[in-house]
């Protein structure tokens, strides 16, 4: 979330931020609203600093059995008490409308970052590894189905499209793809792991920006009991808006991604600079509503509403950010290093680039079945854009006042894709997928897998 001061300070900059991100220009909007919500508030003061002192000319007046002068100044408390509550709401609603604008304004891209309308603007950073060349590569759903160990048909009876049912090897394979990750990161790359709800409220996916522009993108989950509130409401004849407060307030999301729960771990704290950097991980599964996806990778594990993730989340001070960014993406990229796939790091332009963050770096893994590189991991820097919707902070060491955190996320990785690499990746000509020896442990030494009779 914007600081309405900053934009004050260089509107200038912050329009640009917008222009480079392909949106119009607000500062002189956003200025404006703070300008009224000031206004209001300069006027509700002067009505609360007249009314009190006022009380006291009447007390004075009455003592000096002065009774006109103290029926007047009477008459005109009264009056004031009459126009405070018009005043009190005229500041809420400027106030109101002034969150709610910023609320829905995207963070400002760092200066290094390429300005671009769409991914056709992003720029290759380095590449690892040759991709393989197979004479007859087939996508991972061909394999899975081939073995007879991933099904789709039946998940769709169970739960719909982009839910699939994996058995036996790839089952396996997944946990220890999942095992591996977790391992790699809090072994080697000093992560802590967490073991985070799966539910959260509507202040944590406000915190880290889901909401409110990405409400539609998300799961939801009622408890029966606020089910009931609400159809009761509903048939007493409850205003819309009533209705969607109600649900609002009983509502728990389901998490598209351990992010929101990690990044949350420090909102509404002040923590002291030598805590950071936190570096926090966790291996959940993830939810996505893939609102507006339709017809995009309907086939197979690419896009699914159900999913797990390893993810890393980096709190810490702005001074160090940048340098972390570089850390974060080094963690992620070692794991398709060790697992010996190919893949491409790209920086990516204005107009690629997430709600909340500032940079981002999206790793995209070579797939032979389908010929292309496809994205595995986004690893973002958020500046304190989160920090601010969480008022999450830090003491700086030399005592100085709190400042704002930075936050800082990535997948490290995204568990499904990896699998959809793994098995496209070290596919055979007879249907067999090749184990990769990173893996092997996981898999209690199993080097093949094979269609079992």
């Amino acid at each position: 979330m914007h600081d309405i001061r900053s934009i004050r300070e260089n509107p200038t900059g912050f329009d640009q931020g917008l222009r480079n991100r392909g949106m119009e220009p607000l500062s002189e909007r956003l200025i404006a609203l703070d300008d009224r919500r000031k206004s209001a508030v300069s006027a509700l003061q002067a009505a609360l600093e007249r009314r009190n002192a006022m009380s006291k000319e009447i007390g004075q007046a009455k003592a000096k059995k002065d009774e006109a002068r103290a029926q007047e100044l009477m008459a005109e408390v009264a009056r004031l008490k009459e126009s405070i509550p018009q005043l009190e709401q005229e500041e809420r609603e400027a106030g109101k409308e002034l969150d709610t604008l910023l609320a829905a304004i995207p963070n400002t891209p760092k200066g290094d970052v390429p300005v671009g309308p769409d991914e056709t603007g992003n720029v290759e950073r380095h590449r690892f590894g040759t991709p393989r060349t197979l004479n007859s590569a087939k996508q991972h759903f061909e394999l899975g189905e081939d073995l007879g160990l991933m099904d789709f048909e039946t998940a769709a009876k169970l739960s719909g499209s982009r839910f699939v049912v994996l058995k036996g090897a790839l089952a396996r394979l997944e946990r220890a793809i999942g095992q591996f990750m977790i391992d790699l990161h809090t072994n080697e790359h000093g992560y802590t792991e967490v073991s985070p709800p799966l539910l959260v409220k509507d202040a944590a996916m406000f915190g880290t920006a889901q909401l409110p522009k990405f409400e539609d993108d998300q799961f939801w989950a009622f408890p029966g009991s606020a089910l009931e509130t609400l159809l009761a409401s509903a048939s007493e004849g409850a205003a819309p808006e009533a209705l969607r407060q109600i649900a609002k307030d009983s509502r728990y999301g389901l998490i598209p991604t351990a992010e929101v729960t990690l990044t949350n771990l420090v909102r509404e704290q002040i923590v002291a600079e030598e805590e950071l950097p936190m570096r926090l991980t966790a291996l959940t599964q993830s939810f996505r509503a893939e609102a507006g996806s339709a017809g995009r990778d309907t086939r197979g594990m690419i896009r699914q509403h159900q999913f797990t993730k390893c993810e890393l989340v980096s709190i810490t001070t702005p001074e160090t950010s940048a340098d972390e960014h570089e850390r974060m993406l080094t963690s992620a990229e070692n794991v398709l290093k060790k697992l010996e796939l190919p893949f491409r790091t790209m920086t990516l332009c204005t107009g690629d680039m997430g709600f909340a963050s500032a940079k981002t770096y999206d790793i995209e893994v070579w797939l032979p079945g389908q010929g292309m590189y496809r994205e595995i991991s986004s690893c973002s820097v958020c500046t304190d854009f989160q920090a601010r919707r969480m008022n999450a902070r830090f003491r700086p060491a030399d005592g100085k006042g709190p400042r704002f955190v930075h936050t800082l996320n990535g997948s490290g990785l995204a568990v499904g894709r990896t699998m959809v690499a793994v098995l496209e990746n070290y596919q055979n000509e007879d249907g067999s997928i090749a184990v990769p020896a990173a893996l092997q442990p996981y898999m209690g030494g199993l080097a093949r897998i094979e269609r079992q009779a």
